[in-house]
């Protein structure tokens, strides 16, 4: 029997607001209102608990940027300390540091673990239409499949996350371009607790597109 496992964002501390593995998010002083992100090692979590999964599935998103950076007082440290690196500072190239990081650790992890499969779940697409999330961008649309019915291209749509898997034993999960594809799946206006002139375009209605991806997965076991 296959066991699957899914790391919470109480684990890993909220760079991702989508349902999956919130990664590289290390709280080393909880009681602290400065909070330290290291950037370059797994989290204690990952290093105590890797020895009990069977598969382990990673991924981030769109959490990356100076916004929640700023709001939530994060300090990116590398090597142990702050970081002082122009490139590293710049959100695009902390969150490319961070894959290829957790990419490298992890495989280098895996053969100690023979019966472990990992995979690295590309990018969940957004869909907001005029405007953003917080400036009345919409996905209204209920057709499934209306602006085309399959992927032409070969090329991964999140790039950043095939180059990182180029080369090593983690397997890619390539969801991007098959859920762009499905703009009425996401919860839009119909959340509980829904604000008026406000649509989540970003998170799946379930069930949904999510377990399209579940398939892929159990295709991949």
């Amino acid at each position: 029997m296959i066991e699957l496992h899914t790391v919470k964002s109480c684990e890993f501390l909220g760079l991702l607001a989508s349902r999956g593995m919130d990664l590289w998010n290390v709280d080393l002083e909880s009681r602290s209102p400065l909070k330290l992100k290291m950037l370059y090692r797994p989290p204690a979590f990952l290093r105590r608990f890797l020895h009990k999964f069977d598969v382990l599935i990673l991924n981030t998103g769109h959490h990356w940027n100076r916004g929640k950076l700023k709001a939530n007082r994060w300090v990116m440290y590398v090597g142990g300390v702050p970081n002082s690196n122009r490139k590293i500072a710049d959100i695009a190239g902390a969150k490319n540091f961070t894959i290829h990081s957790i990419v490298s650790w992890v495989n280098s992890q895996l053969p100690k673990y023979p019966g472990l499969k990992a995979f690295y779940r590309s990018i969940s697409p957004r869909h907001f239409f005029n405007g953003d999330w917080n400036t009345g961008g919409t996905c209204d649309n209920t057709t499934p499949l209306s602006d085309g019915k399959e992927v032409l291209h070969d090329e991964s749509s999140d790039p950043l996350t095939a180059e990182a898997v180029k080369g090593t034993h983690v397997k890619l999960l390539d969801i991007t371009a098959l859920s762009q594809l499905r703009d009425e799946g996401h919860i839009s206006r119909y959340s509980i607790k829904a604000t008026p002139g406000v649509q989540d375009c970003l998170h799946w209605c379930l069930p949904g597109v999510p377990d399209t991806w579940n398939e892929i997965v159990f295709a991949q076991l």
